[in-house]
């Protein structure tokens, strides 16, 4: 990072000169309005915008607080030490650390040469790199969902990036850009630029998901799983092992394997289980054609359609419409 930003970000704070006097707490009020300790992003996101940077306040323990908020910390220079469900997560320069609004996390007193820079973003910021990662593969999907206002459950992800030159030029330029900004008139698509930064980060860590660290609240194995899954239950029709693999740059043996190790049955039954519930539907609900159905759940083949329904179920495709509703 460039040595003048640098500086620029060492700079002490008037709120961090009166923990360097006085050895305070953490002033609150500067945070939030609430007894809970949340903070707000009114408090420092302008009208109108989507998105503003902060240097992490040094020389003060960060008692454990929430945002209302996405929240993304990037470290500039040494090291940030956060608590999140009773571990201590260090991070490391290069680092990136997301945080959905669920996470209840405290931070660890900081030095002054210990640099991080919080991301204070709404949700609708990262419309944007949704749609620049939305046909790219089930991971990006996956990832953007947990970031979601609407996910309820806390989710913070480490990618340890060792210092990658592109990365920290990106950093620099949202960083550079946000925090030397005037007016919303005078920078009417910094927000749009920023945006499409994000979006080009977030396919660089799609890419690089060896890079996501075990003391994350999701393993790398854990998404594989769960970004199967979901593709399965979104495109059972076409789904296929070849493509999941291929997008979690593993072989298919591998991921098979993982997937067999975490919910006791294979790729194959989890599809064909999916592809025969969704067929039971379409027999009670609908007056399509068996032929028909056997298409729309991916089963070109009717013989094989007709003959496993009955396998699993006892009774013949025509026979469980009529079992059902007397047709």
């Amino acid at each position: 990072m460039k040595q003048q930003l640098l500086q620029q970000l060492e700079e002490i704070s008037q709120e961090e000169k009166v923990y360097l006097k006085d050895h305070a707490s953490v002033q609150k009020e500067i945070y939030t309005k609430t007894d809970f300790f949340e903070i707000d992003s009114k408090k420092f996101i302008k009208e109108n915008r989507l998105i503003t940077v902060r240097t992490h306040t040094r020389f003060v323990d960060f008692p454990v607080h929430k945002h209302n908020y996405i929240e993304i910390m990037y470290v500039c220079q040494g090291s940030i030490t956060h608590c999140i469900e009773g571990k201590e997560i260090v991070m490391n320069q290069g680092d990136i650390l997301l945080l959905n609004q669920q996470v209840a996390h405290g931070v660890k007193k900081a030095g002054h040469k210990d640099i991080g820079i919080n991301f204070i973003a709404l949700p609708e910021f990262f419309d944007i790199p949704r749609i620049m990662l939305k046909e790219h593969n089930i991971i990006a999907d996956f990832l953007l969902n947990i970031f979601q206002v609407k996910h309820q459950e806390p989710h913070y992800l480490l990618f340890r990036l060792n210092d990658k030159i592109w990365i920290e030029n990106l950093m620099e330029n949202m960083i550079y850009s946000i925090k030397n900004e005037k007016t919303q008139e005078d920078n009417p698509n910094e927000d749009v630029i920023n945006q499409y930064y994000m979006g080009i980060i977030f396919l660089y860590l799609v890419n690089h998901m060896d890079t996501l660290q075990q003391n994350s609240s999701k393993s790398y194995k854990d998404i594989a799983v769960e970004a199967t899954l979901k593709y399965i239950d979104s495109w059972y029709r076409t789904a296929n092992l070849r493509k999941v693999a291929g997008d979690f740059n593993l072989s298919e043996s591998s991921l098979s394997k993982v997937i067999k190790q975490y919910t006791g049955r294979t790729f194959q039954e989890h599809l064909l289980e999916k592809r025969f519930q969704q067929a039971q539907s379409l027999l009670r609900k609908t007056d399509i054609s068996i032929d028909e159905i056997s298409v729309s759940v991916g089963y070109e083949n009717f013989s094989f359609f007709y003959r496993k329904f009955k396998q699993l179920y006892g009774v013949t495709p025509r026979e469980y419409r009529i079992q059902q509703n007397g047709k």
